[in-house]
């Protein structure tokens, strides 16, 4: 195909490949994945552990859906019992930054939501 074919990438479009990307990294449990990776590596059971009311399959499933699109690094060391850790790589690093911050965002700014919902609840 030639370049002249291929169009820019754009979210808004149904057929952008971008879009199930941006939705793997803004999923429910992509978003806190990404960001409890942000600090170091982790095993399997602390990620379950620190990501509350996620399941074991959703996580795994999570992982492998960060892991192919090359924002997780699964390192499985040959030793018994297996040891698996899973880190971000450079990729994963960069969209955890972003990610980090739009969670801090929604944090320090619960209040104004919370006020703005009843706001809205009341006019309707």
């Amino acid at each position: 195909m030639a370049v002249s074919e291929v169009r820019a990438p754009n979210v808004n479009r149904v057929d952008c490949p971008s879009r199930p990307v941006l939705e793997h990294v803004t999923s429910r449990w992509g978003v806190l994945v990404l960001a409890e990776l942000r600090d170091r590596p982790h095993r399997f059971s602390e990620l379950r552990r620190a990501i509350g009311g996620v399941s074991e399959k959703m996580l795994a499933q999570t992982l492998q859906t960060l892991e192919r699109d090359g924002f997780v690094d699964r390192d499985a060391k040959p030793v018994i019992p297996p040891r698996v850790d899973y880190s971000l790589t450079p990729m994963g690093r960069e969209v955890a930054e972003q990610i980090w911050t739009l969670t801090r965002w929604v944090e320090a700014n619960l209040d104004g939501v919370f006020a703005a919902r009843e706001t809205y609840d009341k006019a309707r």
